[in-house]
């Protein structure tokens, strides 16, 4: 296995055994596209003649012919991996070729593409100007480009296409890595993590898209047995994301990742890396990279370091995951023990939290918040923990000085939990405080109105509502749902934020479902 504090060692590879039939395991590499542009077929056919047996990073070439200007432009408008454009000056116009440059610089916006000029007649596009005016890569005379310089033009051409892909591949992984970094503490953002850096790193080693990345949750470690998936890709592995390994790759590929996973250990063969690591008990994961050359140590070194900051990187999510799990858990227990002492038993602080989420996403508030109201939702009547026992079980009707002390706990729930600085704790106690407050002022226990009352208690006061008249209690049946309804739009704009409620009643349904969700337990 390869340790996240060490640096890469022969011990912690397997080198796996090359054999003689080893050539047909490799992947094929995409052919190097070349666009001849020439009215005269001839040029065409002697081009393709010469380059035939043209070679490189080992890569033939792919020849597409375009007869005139408008041609090649509809082929560049299609095929944007184009890697080099022979051009002839004149064609249907004496100068077609530089007006079709100009349109693949400016206009396509196309600033990758090697362009080489090649020309007949000089003196229509005297090589100076040509090279002062237009985004050109090389000028050549028709009589002067043998098959040697031909040879050498298109290698030069190529290797400069290389590099700027090189350079685009590396831009693009920053970007996403960078955009991936400011959420990464979601489960989902690491995926896309990874890619980010599974695309700088094929930019670095040149290595031409052939990567994939596969996660392992092993249920059964000790048996070998899990659930593995394909979490990340490039090249002609993208299709294989969400899919099983066995699903996804051809036998070769599988056989490795299998044997990395049985051995624990990484695997280089020549052009192909298997690694593998172990970022938290109980997950595993293999990177997969299929290179066009030979990888060196310097390749290795920078496979170990993405390694190593995937497998960090994973862990940190996992153990945020944890405790963000831990603390919805324990906020949920608390809500539940208030309700339990209220003698309201079963899942109301599950459903109004849900409630809550639903009705904040469905209202247009942002994601991040929906999840703040959802997890201090359940410490809405938080207060309650100061209430006698004598006025918070009286099975009759209360007195107007047992109702004041009931009505203490909106006070005693906000002061205690506005003692903290922690996001949530902040929102529960907002909550705590507000959620008895009416839309017409006539709430408790500031009489605020309208907009006053922050947008997290107008939404928990009818997700509380909502649920406290659809569950039974010791004194009374639940309500059906068409009561309910009817309340809320008896209460609209006055104990309820209209907008807040016009919503809940033309999506009762999604509101149904949560109850179905969580239904009480007897």
């Amino acid at each position: 296995m390869i340790q996240q504090t060490q640096n890469p060692t022969e011990s912690d590879l397997i080198y796996a055994p090359e054999g003689d039939d080893s050539s047909q395991h490799e992947l094929p590499n995409s052919p190097w596209k070349i666009l001849i542009i020439d009215d005269e077929p001839d040029i065409h056919e002697v081009t393709q003649m010469s380059l035939k047996n043209f070679m490189f990073d080992g890569a033939g070439l792919e020849f597409i012919s375009a007869y005139s200007a408008q041609q090649a432009k509809d082929i560049l408008q299609t095929q944007t991996d184009i890697a080099l454009a022979l051009v002839d000056v004149v064609m249907e116009e004496d100068q077609a070729g530089l007006n079709l440059v100009h349109h693949i610089r400016e206009e396509l916006n196309n600033k990758i593409i090697r362009i080489v000029l090649r020309t007949g007649q000089p003196g229509q596009a005297p090589e100076s100007q040509v090279i002062r005016n237009y985004d050109i890569n090389d000028y050549k005379e028709k009589t002067e480009l043998t098959a040697q310089k031909l040879d050498s033009t298109v290698y030069t051409s190529l290797r400069s296409y290389r590099d700027l892909i090189a350079l685009d591949l590396n831009q693009r992984g920053l970007e996403q890595i960078i955009h991936a970094s400011a959420h990464l503490f979601t489960i989902p953002s690491i995926s896309e993590f990874i890619q980010g850096v599974l695309r700088q790193l094929m930019a670095l080693l040149y290595l031409g898209d052939d990567a994939f990345y596969v996660g392992c949750e092993c249920v059964a470690f000790e048996k070998n047995k899990g659930d593995a998936t394909v979490i990340a890709a490039t090249g002609r592995f993208v299709d294989t994301i969400g899919k099983a390994p066995e699903d996804a790759l051809d036998a070769h590929v599988y056989d490795l990742v299998k044997e990395a996973l049985k051995s624990k250990k990484s695997i280089l063969r020549n052009k192909e890396f298997v690694g593998y690591f172990e970022p938290h008990v109980g997950h595993e994961d293999v990177v997969y990279i299929n290179s066009r050359n030979p990888l060196t140590h310097k390749d290795l070194s920078l496979l170990e370091l993405f390694l190593r900051n995937v497998s960090v990187a994973y862990e940190n999510v996992i153990l945020h995951d944890e405790i963000d799990g831990s603390q919805r858990d324990m906020l949920y227990m608390l809500g539940d023990s208030i309700e339990t002492r209220s003698k309201e038993t079963g899942q109301h602080v599950r459903r109004v939290a849900e409630y809550c989420r639903l009705i904040a996403l469905g209202t247009g508030i942002p994601e991040r918040e929906a999840e703040i109201i959802e997890i201090a939702s359940p410490l809405h009547d938080f207060g309650k923990i100061g209430i006698p026992d004598s006025i918070l079980h009286k099975p009759g009707k209360l007195d107007a000085e047992e109702w004041d002390v009931m009505k203490s706990h909106a006070r005693i729930g906000h002061d205690l939990l506005n003692n903290s600085e922690r996001e949530i704790l902040k929102a529960a106690a907002i909550i705590a405080g507000q959620h008895h407050e009416h839309w017409n002022g006539n709430g408790y226990p500031d009489g605020l109105k309208g907009t006053q009352i922050h947008v997290y208690a107008r939404i928990v006061a009818i997700a509380d509502v909502f649920d406290a008249l659809g569950s039974k209690r010791c004194y009374k049946e639940p309500w059906e749902l068409k009561q309910i309804v009817t309340h809320l739009t008896d209460q609209s704009g006055k104990q309820f934020d209209p907008d807040l409620i016009n919503w809940v009643i033309a999506n009762i349904d999604s509101m149904k479902q949560v109850r179905a969700a969580y239904p009480d337990i007897e």
